[in-house]
């Protein structure tokens, strides 16, 4: 087996990997969302403080997306 060949296909299956980390983001980002709709479908006055408390939640969860994002655009400029 070519050497070059097997880290090029490691490089873009690590790629598909880091990838998943979109994934993941998205489906805490949803569950979040949801309860903070229903957070402020029960107490409309705290939903100041629920939205604000959302928004640095989503943040962090899409951080860790772009970081996936990153490495997955890394890798894959490594394999072309």
């Amino acid at each position: 087996m070519d050497p070059k060949a097997f880290v090029s296909g490691m490089a873009a299956l690590g790629a598909g990997i880091a990838a998943l980390a979109c994934i993941g983001a998205g489906i805490g980002t949803g569950n979040a969302t949801g309860k903070a709709v229903e957070g402020v479908s029960r107490q409309p006055e705290a939903s100041g403080k629920i939205m604000s408390t959302l928004l640095i939640g989503s943040a962090f969860s899409e951080a860790t997306a772009i970081y996936g994002l990153i490495v997955a655009l890394i890798l894959i400029s490594k394999v072309v």
